[in-house]
């Protein structure tokens, strides 16, 4: 399965890849893209967001979340999602909260859900299971991963989380979304304590090992199993 971490994401989303660079010219600066972030110009303030896609910079938030916020053009908010992501930070998190919720794109809340698995922040973790249960596909898919990567910081919530979980990795249609499901479990039942969640979880990987159609969706199974050592599952 694809890393949560996978920066490339913003170039699949939209199906290109960033031209090569030419070692000749002079890189942008931070201190140089910042005022773009604000510019009225919309192909700047574009530029400016992809640019903080791949650079850190804590000045950078504050007009980032104006940008996801605001901003009439969706390719705009979209990388201003995933440069959120990359500038992790609680100070964001609301805002994204507010995003996933209230933006039509899914190409933006797809990239909203990355970043808030980024920012490990657990009061993602209801709206991270909302998406999951709830939205499209290509949003469910990264819901599943950042659920893992948020809920396994406090037991409460991967007691929340692994439910929901266990629902996608059964009955989602979605290959993609069932593997990153079975991964997610993975992660977390490595957290757990042995009751009857974490059998449930067990059980549910097993299943999927043993009966889903998709090869991926039993390969992440088995590495899922492998990753607990759960007795069971390893027989």
């Amino acid at each position: 399965m694809p890393s949560p971490n996978d920066l490339n994401l913003l170039d699949d989303t939209f199906g290109n890849s960033r031209a090569e660079e030419n070692p000749d010219t002079t890189k942008p600066t931070s201190a140089e893209m910042l005022p773009l972030l604000r510019a009225d110009d919309k192909v700047q303030r574009m530029i400016a967001a992809r640019y903080f896609c791949d650079h850190r910079d804590e000045l950078a938030i504050a007009p980032l979340v104006e940008l996801l916020q605001n901003d009439v053009c969706p390719l705009t908010r979209v990388s201003a999602a995933y440069a959120l992501g990359r500038n992790a930070s609680t100070e964001s998190v609301p805002a994204l909260i507010e995003v996933l919720n209230t933006d039509w794109n899914g190409y933006v809340r797809k990239g909203v859900v990355w970043a808030l698995g980024n920012c490990g922040d657990r009061r993602s973790v209801a709206p991270l299971i909302h998406a999951l249960k709830t939205d499209i596909s290509a949003v469910r898919l990264w819901a599943a991963s950042s659920l893992a990567q948020v809920a396994k910081l406090q037991y409460e919530d991967i007691i929340q989380s692994i439910p929901p979980l266990i629902r996608g990795l059964r009955r989602d249609k979605l290959a993609a979304v069932r593997s990153n499901c079975a991964w997610s479990l993975g992660q977390l039942c490595r957290e757990m304590p042995s009751n009857i969640i974490y059998a449930t979880a067990i059980d549910a990987l097993i299943e999927s090992l043993v009966e889903d159609d998709d090869v991926g969706v039993k390969e992440d199974a088995r590495a899922a199993l492998l990753r607990v050592g759960d007795p069971n599952g390893l027989q």
